[in-house]
């Protein structure tokens, strides 16, 4: 019988990196080989048929010299990562995919397989770093050295389980050319390579995101475009095709800026306003995972805590906040300057100076 690893015969000298084939995680082997690690590149297929990806990813293991590793996990990110993609855009929230599909699929799966190849540590290619509080032990998200390419509101969810065992390599990198840098001077045949497309799952070269959800499954009717006091004004093409903040490709004209303020899917209807109508200094938020805790729960010590900053979707910058409990698990943020289009669906991410101490899901609820 196999007898089960333990954290303690784990080889704290092997590591297992998500190996995409771009060329974020070939510098990160790169870097962790010169670090004298064992590494093994382990390729995850969301779609379960991208004979091109895996081939790609083999071909670049190769090269670098490193083992390989390969996982259908088309069943799980169609269950978990489509799954709340359509669900979310269904009733006019605006999802973030890569938030739900990095704690349930990516990262259980590293995990997984470095539990099976007897590996203590994991890695990506993500541009962030892992910082350790001394007095508590805890493991947090820290930026990264680029505040261009830092990722770390993605990562929000990531338990200490993960962060404990986790590697990143390009946490010192201030831009993507020094990362292309080190492809370069190894001769990795992808060191000009583009970066990926915003979403991994969806192939823009033939459908738009609107396509893809038509065709798994979600009904897009038209409806009613309305103002803040529920007057008809046009018709939508149906409300997948809106986000909060829309101002171009509306269809519609009322002779002066149209912004979208608001998508009510529970009538199918989208509300028109002003830019003005955008902004405000309160969102709520559900759903959340903080670091200090480990889990969902607050900590008492969050609310009302000064030097807070959070940001409110992944492009924004933090900003200064701060939290109030609401009611059912609500936590209710107050910036000090209004913030515009705050998208129900979107991930509300919170910093204690550069580290991440945790997030939620905006909601459009009131507390």
């Amino acid at each position: 019988m196999q007898m089960r690893m333990t954290m303690t015969t784990l080889s704290k000298n092997k590591v297992v990196l998500g190996l995409s084939g771009g060329v974020d995680s070939t510098a990160a082997a790169l870097l962790l080989k010169e670090q004298g690690f064992e590494v093994i590149g382990f390729y995850f297929d969301v779609l379960g048929n991208n004979q091109a990806g895996r081939a790609a990813a083999q071909s670049l293991a190769e090269k670098l010299e490193i083992s390989f590793r390969m996982m259908d996990v088309s069943k799980a990110f169609e269950e978990t990562v489509i799954g709340n993609f359509c669900s979310e855009y269904a009733c006019g929230r605006t999802p973030n995919p890569c938030v739900i599909c990095n704690p349930l699929i990516k990262f259980k799966k590293l995990l997984e397989t470095a539990d099976a190849e007897g590996a203590y540590y994991i890695a990506t290619g993500h541009y962030v770093s892992i910082v350790q509080e001394p007095a508590t032990g805890l493991f947090y998200i820290q930026k990264g050295a680029s505040e261009k390419k830092d990722q770390s509101y993605m990562l929000y969810r990531l338990g200490q389980h993960v962060l404990s065992r986790l590697i990143l390599p390009l946490s010192g990198m201030e831009d993507k050319a020094a990362v292309r840098e080190i492809a370069r001077s190894s001769g990795m045949p992808n060191a000009e390579q583009a970066d990926s497309q915003e979403i991994c799952f969806i192939d823009e070269k033939k459908e738009d995101y609107t396509a893809f959800l038509q065709r798994h499954g979600v009904r897009c009717l038209k409806g009613a475009f309305v103002d803040a006091d529920g007057t008809v004004l046009g018709t939508h093409q149906g409300i997948s095709h809106y986000t909060v903040g829309q101002r171009k490709g509306l269809g519609i004209a009322l002779g002066k800026p149209a912004f979208v303020t608001r998508i009510d899917g529970e009538n199918n209807q989208i509300v028109l306003g002003d830019n003005q109508d955008l902004f405000s200094p309160e969102v709520v938020s559900v759903d959340h995972f903080f670091t200090e805790t480990d889990g969902a729960v607050a900590p008492e010590t969050i609310f009302g805590r000064p030097g807070i900053t959070a940001k409110i979707r992944y492009a924004a910058k933090p900003a200064p906040a701060i939290l109030h409990r609401g009611k059912n698990g609500q936590v209710l943020t107050i910036f000090t300057e209004p913030q515009r289009a705050a998208s129900p669906g979107q991930s509300i991410v919170f910093y204690e100076g550069d580290r991440v101490i945790g997030g939620g899901v905006i909601d459009a609820k009131t507390t």
